[in-house]
């Protein structure tokens, strides 16, 4: 029988742990998953967080309820990147994810969160060549978070061992079920040793997910996280009862009179992102889009420049957007009512994040009111309907619009914080010379004052490798490693930025 632990109940009056230096020390931490989370900007733990890592870190088995934005992801990379053994080849972590683009961002959030701790995690999913992921799993890596289908291919192929998983994590359960992954996720784990940690994150936690939990999990702790605010206060929500040819305009009109910082619009087709994209785009602001009919790389840049603040609107479907992860979406705009209620959920989820007011809108044209009030039903309460507003009011934001031609100032990418600590060293010789990890630590402990201590993740490629020091020891070894031998060789060295490892 699982047991329950309700984090609204928790955190009544409960003193805030801070996230600062001292609060990090008192969570009992290593020193390097401080030295992370703070350069990752954390300043308190979450009400997941704070009941799910002292689980995890005990060897509890969870079940997670918690809206999106709730700080799930490090509910789980925290813990599981302070267990790690590093020295270890094979993967000890498996965390599966319903899309290509929440596989992506999971890993990066992993990856940064474990930077110091040296903790190297792949992911894999489809539309990227099969040969390009065997190649990085045959190296050591200690996390791997893939899709379902693509996860089951590389095991079946041989590519990925199991026999050292400690820990299993379903990431976003409701949704990969409802996307048809319920047999793969389960051959998947029926693979896997006995003894691990098995973690369920999930919004909701319909039947299916529950079978799960109750055939593949041992004695669970059962997190339900209500949001100290109700989404309706975090989320100010209204509609817009609109015929269908006038939404483009009604949507130009919202656009001059909100003037959102980042705005996120969604549509039910790729023929109607790609033609809303299209039209809007000429006004000339930024616009992007991001539908599934796009090649992978275009997807993950969109989504990356998104998140950067490369552009303010994007029009999206709702499979693409999964994977965005941003806490500073000041409006979501149903352009199409979603199909399923529980999209509309996941849709207005995108603004309102980290203790932030968001705002969400839906256009409904007339012949749609009794899905809207399905909708209402299955939210519990009333959706108030707007007025579109006037057109003087439209013309003082168009002029307002017009004007401002400077892009809204967004937070720096905190990745990029963490690399400047790290020097990433080239070296122009991979595999094709069979060059081995070994040799390069060899070569880099070799010059004084430089220990194993200092280097962090080595990746080695078919004709070159790349080789992480950290601290202040990069210049030493930049000046040293050029005038070395390596294997009996010399090699060209030099300094490389921190390449997009989204591919």
């Amino acid at each position: 029988m699982d047991r329950l632990v309700n984090a609204a109940a928790e955190v009544g009056g409960k003193e805030d742990k801070s996230m600062d230096g001292s609060g990090l020390d008192s969570c009992g931490f290593s020193a390097e998953m401080v030295k992370s989370l703070g350069n990752l900007g954390y300043e308190a733990l979450t009400e997941v967080q704070e009941l799910a890592i002292p689980a995890v870190l005990a060897g509890q088995d969870i079940i997670v309820r918690s809206q999106t934005g709730s700080g799930k992801t490090a509910a789980f990379a925290i813990p599981v990147c302070e267990r790690i053994q590093l020295e270890q080849r094979r993967p000890q972590a498996l965390v599966l994810t319903p899309t290509r683009e929440l596989a992506v961002q999971v890993k990066q959030d992993i990856s940064n969160i474990g930077r110091f701790k040296r903790i190297r995690c792949a992911a894999i999913f489809g539309k990227q060549p099969m040969e390009t992921q065997k190649r990085e799993l045959r190296q050591r890596v200690h996390v791997i978070v893939g899709t379902p289908g693509r996860t089951f291919d590389h095991i079946g192929r041989g590519n990925i061992e199991l026999s050292e998983i400690r820990y299993l994590i379903l990431d976003e359960a409701d949704k990969m079920l409802d996307m048809g992954f319920i047999e793969q996720v389960g051959a998947i784990i029926k693979l896997l040793p006995r003894e691990r940690v098995t973690m369920l994150f999930s919004a909701t936690l319909p039947e299916t997910v529950q079978e799960i939990c109750n055939q593949y999990m041992h004695n669970p702790v059962r997190i339900v996280v209500d949001s100290v605010k109700p989404t309706t206060e975090m989320i100010r929500q209204g509609y817009y009862q609109i015929p269908e040819p006038e939404k483009a305009g009604l949507l130009r009109k919202l656009i001059y009179t909100m003037r959102p910082d980042r705005c996120l619009i969604f549509c039910n087709t790729r023929e109607r992102v790609t033609s809303l994209f299209e039209e809007f785009k000429r006004d000339g602001k930024m616009w992007g889009s991001l539908h599934g009919g796009m090649e992978q790389r275009e997807r993950l840049n969109t989504m990356q420049s998104f998140k950067l603040g490369g552009f303010q609107f994007l029009v999206a479907t709702d499979v693409a957007a999964r994977g965005i992860h941003v806490d500073d979406i000041s409006l979501v705009i149903n352009y199409d009512l979603p199909l399923e209620p529980e999209n509309y959920v996941h849709r207005i989820g995108r603004t309102g994040r980290a203790g932030n007011e968001g705002e969400a809108v839906t256009f409904v044209p007339p012949q749609e009111q009794r899905r809207l009030a399905e909708l209402e039903e299955y939210l519990g309460y009333r959706i108030l309907r707007r007025e579109a507003p006037s057109a003087s009011t439209v013309e003082k934001g168009k002029l307002i619009f017009a004007a401002d031609t400077a892009m809204p100032a967004f937070p720096i990418d905190r990745s990029e914080i963490i690399n400047r600590e790290i020097t990433r060293i080239r070296i122009n010789a991979g595999r094709k010379v069979k060059m081995r990890p070994g040799d390069i630590v060899g070569a880099v402990t070799a010059i004084a004052g430089v220990s194993a201590a200092d280097i962090g993740i080595i990746d080695i490629q078919e004709t070159c490798s790349y080789v992480e020091i950290m601290g202040d020891k990069g210049d030493l070894v930049l000046e040293n490693l050029s005038r070395a031998k390596i294997k009996g060789k010399m090699y060209t060295i030099r300094q490389v930025g921190f390449r997009s490892k989204n591919y």
